[in-house]
């Protein structure tokens, strides 16, 4: 009995023994099989790069024109939708008790002037003192400094054309009593045109003082093209966007317009077909092959199209990335290369 005993425990220790071993073997022949893969070799490639954004037409130049005091329009000058020079006078206001101000200051001017020089004359044979010259000379300065006064006032009666532009509608009409909340026209400068759009940050490396950019208005059937002529400094904390400003080179649009701004440039960068991007939270990864097993690479991502992404850092050129298996292999795994593929039989 304790034969029979012992033969059942030596039988079912072997089989423990046995089903261990082939585990064992199963576990090995696992982990070293190879998965077998299709490979790209990172290149430098042509990349055209292109970004369409909104945009709207301003002149160079433009401003409302108020007057700078009270008053009562005597004459007026502007002509709807004419064009005028600077300096040009547009407007003036009544400025006759200016002038009368003026007429007495340059009447007691002369007054103290001439007694300034002959109490100087009496001053050399000491026929006066000092202190009542010197209140002499202190009186003719100071009419002089008012006579200065009354001038800017009275230039502030008159409105120039600060530049030369087209005027825009005329909003008031001769004799009504204006101030400098009202507005009596507008003046634009329309020999030279700007657009102002905005650009997302992860576009900045389109975007350069000089490039050209393409103007598209439904105003006009016409493609016009347009010089970025500056950038602002830092990018808006909110919207994330930097903004752009261009002048167009050839063409008119009316201020204030809607345009569509595409940006195109062509330039060198590695790419890799949209599906070899592995999405891990809020960065990607891809898969390469370096000494037969696999390394999960982080990289930034740039512009796309529809089959393929820029890689802007992460990859070296030479750089084997896997582009089909990359599901079934684990880091550090081995793999085996079945096709390398080149990226124009990709595309």
């Amino acid at each position: 009995m304790n034969i029979i005993k012992s033969t059942g425990t030596l039988i079912i220790l072997s089989l423990l023994i046995s089903c261990s071993t082939n585990n064992k073997e199963q576990a090995a022949r696992g982990r070293t099989q190879q998965v077998a893969v299709d490979v790209m070799i990172a290149v430098k490639e042509d990349f055209a790069s292109n970004l369409e954004v909104n945009g709207t037409v301003l002149s160079n130049e433009m401003v409302e024109l108020h007057p700078e005091v009270n008053g009562r329009l005597i004459f007026l000058n502007i002509p709807d939708g004419g064009f005028v020079k600077a300096g040009t006078i547009l407007a003036k206001i009544n400025d006759a008790d200016l002038q009368a101000q003026r007429e007495q200051l340059k009447t007691q001017l002369e007054l103290a002037q001439k007694t300034e020089k002959r109490l100087n004359d009496l001053l050399k044979i000491n026929g006066v003192n000092q202190a009542d010259y010197d209140a002499a000379i202190s009186q003719v300065n100071t009419l002089q400094a008012n006579i200065k006064y009354i001038d800017a006032q009275i230039d502030k009666t008159v409105i120039r054309a600060p530049f030369n532009g087209q005027l825009g509608l005329r909003q008031v009409s001769p004799g009504a009593y204006v101030t400098p909340a009202t507005l009596i026209g507008t003046l634009r400068q329309s020999d030279k045109i700007k657009i102002d759009f905005t650009v997302p940050e992860t576009y900045a490396n389109l975007i350069k003082a000089g490039n050209k950019v393409i103007v598209h208005s439904s105003v006009t059937s016409d493609t016009l093209t347009a010089t970025i002529a500056a950038i602002e400094p830092q990018v808006n904390a909110i919207t994330r966007n930097i903004k752009v400003r261009a002048y167009l080179t050839e063409g008119n649009i009316l201020s204030g317009a809607f345009v569509k701004i595409l940006l195109d440039q062509n330039q060198k960068a590695i790419l890799v077909p949209t599906n070899a991007i592995i999405p891990e939270g809020f960065t990607s990864q891809i898969v390469l092959v370096k000494k037969n097993k696999a390394v999960f690479k982080t990289v930034e991502t740039g512009q796309r199209n529809a089959t393929m992404v820029e890689i802007t850092s992460g990859l070296e050129v030479g750089d084997s990335i896997v582009i089909s298996g990359m599901l079934f292999v684990r880091p550090d795994s081995p793999v085996k290369v079945n096709r390398a593929k080149s990226q124009k039989k990709i595309n």
